[in-house]
């Protein structure tokens, strides 16, 4: 088989690689450039596409022997993600990049290439696991990725390897210390890739401007004045600007951002509490949307808790009644959904872009 093996320069995207030349494949490495002006080097864990990452991958292609390029992917990537995120903020939602990513550049653009060019599979070092073309948590749950990589469709899964899913990242480090990968002790990169600084707020200042709102509570009194509707986000505690916490004296919290009008609204944490979510652009990882309800564990945050809940197809959305109730949920969040039952708990069954929440 012809394999496309995406190196990022770190130790799981080396060991994947790796593993597909000892399963005997044709294997040839890539390098994503995603900056139009990367950086020489990162700063610890921080950031990732650096020119050093670029030298690390090429160095591990060198050491395993196998053909190693790199694509300019910048202009996709701003379009689709960093431009994608900035409007997504703008408008009042909070999103997850590495979730665009995976969808628009490393499963769509980047596999559309592969296979054009012969290609029969992209390979990769995220922690999922594939089985029977369904996907599946990998084995070791601190590093599952089987949440942002939930978007991808069926056609791209069948395209798609994961060759470390089945292996904790403990045993991945020694693997690649075994060798002789230099990447082996490398540090995992941390935060959102293209805001190296972790300074969010500020990057999107920069790009979005000042757009003056008020703060104010479930009564609609004025308790601040604000910059924009992107410097918050629901279930947001700190840096609100106002002056200490509510009249039961417990802490506010953002429950609610309107970008239209530039008001953020600030209440009690029960007011957080949602029992139902709506999701655009749903994604069924079978490829079959199904007939009727489907029982289901969900997850809205990457590395967050599940709760029971009911999903149905609604015309072109996705309804979620949950059984128990979640905090903090945000519009512009990916809503992921897996078998409930103790055998088929770890498959993902679908996901979508929240779009409402009640």
């Amino acid at each position: 088989m012809k394999v496309l093996a995406a190196m990022s320069g770190g130790v799981d995207s080396s060991v994947a690689a790796a593993r597909m030349v000892d399963a005997g494949h044709d294997v040839v490495g890539v390098h994503l450039a995603l900056s139009s002006a990367p950086g020489t080097l990162r700063t610890g864990s921080r950031g990732c596409c650096s020119k050093e990452d670029a030298g690390d991958a090429r160095r591990v292609a060198d050491v395993l022997g196998i053909p190693f390029y790199v694509w300019d992917f910048a202009d996709k990537f701003k379009e689709d993600v960093i431009d994608d995120f900035v409007e997504s903020y703008a408008r009042g939602e909070t999103p997850n990049p590495c979730v665009r990513c995976n969808e628009k550049i490393k499963f769509s653009a980047l596999a559309a290439r592969a296979l054009a060019l012969g290609f029969d599979t992209v390979a990769t070092g995220h922690y999922a696991r594939l089985s029977d073309g369904r996907l599946r948590r990998a084995v070791d749950t601190d590093k599952d990725q089987s949440y942002v990589l939930a978007v991808l469709t069926a056609e791209q899964l069948r395209h798609a390897a994961f060759p470390v899913g089945d292996t904790p990242k403990p045993a991945i480090r020694a693997e690649a210390a075994r060798r002789g990968l230099a990447v082996a002790d490398k540090p995992d990169s941390h935060d959102i890739c293209f805001i190296p600084s972790g300074e969010t707020r500020a990057f999107l200042g920069a790009r979005i401007g000042v757009r003056r709102g008020a703060v104010v509570d479930s009564a609609g009194a004025v308790l601040a004045e604000h910059d924009g509707v992107h410097g918050f986000t629901i279930g947001q505690r700190k840096g609100l600007g106002i002056a200490g916490p509510g009249p039961d004296g417990r802490p506010r919290y953002v429950t609610d951002i309107d970008a239209q009008t530039g008001t953020v609204t600030v209440g009690a944490a029960a007011d957080l509490e949602v029992w139902r979510l709506v999701g655009d652009r749903p994604v069924f990882t079978s490829g079959t949307a199904p007939s009727g309800p489907i029982d289901c564990q969900v997850q809205v945050r990457a590395h967050g808790d599940t709760v029971p809940a009911v999903a149905e197809l609604a015309g072109e959305r996705l309804v979620v009644r949950l059984t128990d109730p979640l905090r903090g949920v945000a519009r512009g969040q990916t809503v992921v959904c897996y078998r409930p039952d103790m055998l088929a708990g770890d498959e993902v069954i679908a996901s979508a872009t929240i779009a409402e929440t009640g």
